[in-house]
């Protein structure tokens, strides 16, 4: 009876795992420009690897693999947000600007403050 449930929670987790990776890919295509397709790139492919990493766990059962499983899920969640926003950063730094049509451009101001203080962070 258990072993029927944890394959239906597992076979759920897979399905939604995989429509949030299709959202992931269908992103990075249609998207306008880096910033966007990153993030859809980031959250939703997190998202949905993680899903499918506990639905390996609830499948296999086997306590080691799930226990690794698992920890390719707390591995995720905690370096995927942080690598997509340095990678942003970094982009924003060469150049690469953002789609005309966005709203609000945040660094901006930020990047004009740091170019008028200089490399030392003084006004001078």
């Amino acid at each position: 009876m258990i072993d029927g449930a944890a394959d239906y929670l597992a076979g759920g987790l897979i399905i939604v795992g995989a429509l949030f990776a299709l959202v992931a890919s269908v992103g990075l295509l249609r998207l306008p420009d880096l910033y966007t397709r990153m993030h859809a790139a980031s959250k939703a492919g997190t998202v949905g690897s993680c899903l499918m990493l506990i639905a390996l766990a609830a499948h296999i059962g086997e306590p080691a693999t799930a226990l690794r499983a698992l920890a390719g899920v707390v591995f995720f969640l905690l370096t995927a947000p942080i690598s997509a926003y340095l990678l942003a950063k970094a982009a924003y730094s060469a150049g690469y600007r953002m789609w005309e049509g966005a709203v609000s451009d945040d660094l901006a101001e930020t990047a004009a403050v740091a170019k008028k203080n200089g490399p030392s962070g003084t006004e001078g």
